[in-house]
């Protein structure tokens, strides 16, 4: 029995220490409320100057590099435990890296702010319509498995690149999120969208259109 419990008491050890030895760092596509903690504190030092939203969008990173860089840490743009320490932050285990256990607001507005940046302007149909095609690839093996990996993903989205998925997303950006996360998908199931008459890739006209709204095509 005492060796039982001697061997347990090991192997709760071994992965406390685990744990402490994997420690959690934040980057680009995390979202929840260890990001608000980042963002609050370079903040409130004019570090950064975008919305405390718990998304680690691109205007978070770069924030979170210029403090490193003025601070003698890696500019890299992840908060890890030595840039954390120096933000005066403890990240939490269970939180650090948020975008696997994202909560339903933060779901909703991240994808009302993908569907602002790269819809706006476009038919409430056309807008749940690139919500859609987000889920889509979510849904789909060939892409991440998280709203946040699809968007941040690198290069999927001229908005991410350009700095506009940081825009305050409209009431009408936030609904069409809500109805697509709520099943609506006028896309019948496109993984792709596209401008034609702006679009710069030659790949996506190999894509087969399956639907067209507004000024996009919806492709496969």
């Amino acid at each position: 029995m005492k060796k039982k419990i001697i061997l347990f008491v090991l192997i709760i050890a071994i992965a406390f220490s685990h744990v402490s030895a994997t420690m959690i760092a934040l980057k680009k596509g995390d979202i929840g409320d260890d990001v608000k903690k980042v963002q609050t504190r370079l903040k409130q030092w004019g570090y950064y100057n975008g919305a405390v939203d718990g998304i680690y969008g691109s205007s978070t990173q770069a924030a979170v590099k210029l403090f490193q860089k003025r601070n003698g840490l890696t500019a890299d743009g992840i908060c890890g435990s030595k840039t954390a320490k120096a933000i005066g932050i403890t990240l939490s285990v269970s939180g650090g890296g948020g975008s696997s256990l994202p909560s339903s607001s933060d779901n909703v507005y991240l994808l009302a702010r993908a569907i602002y940046a790269e819809a706006r302007g476009e038919p409430y149909t056309g807008q749940v319509a690139v919500a859609a095609v987000i889920l889509n690839r979510v849904a789909s093996s060939q892409f991440p498995n998280t709203i946040s990996g699809v968007i941040y993903q690198k290069n999927a989205f001229s908005s991410v690149n350009d700095g506009q998925i940081n825009l305050t997303p409209s009431d009408t950006a936030i609904k069409a999120a809500k109805d697509a996360l709520n099943g609506w998908d006028p896309c019948n199931g496109a993984l792709y969208f596209y401008n034609p008459k702006t679009s710069t890739s030659q790949w996506i006209f190999t894509r087969t259109v399956i639907a067209k709204i507004g000024r996009h095509n919806f492709a496969v």
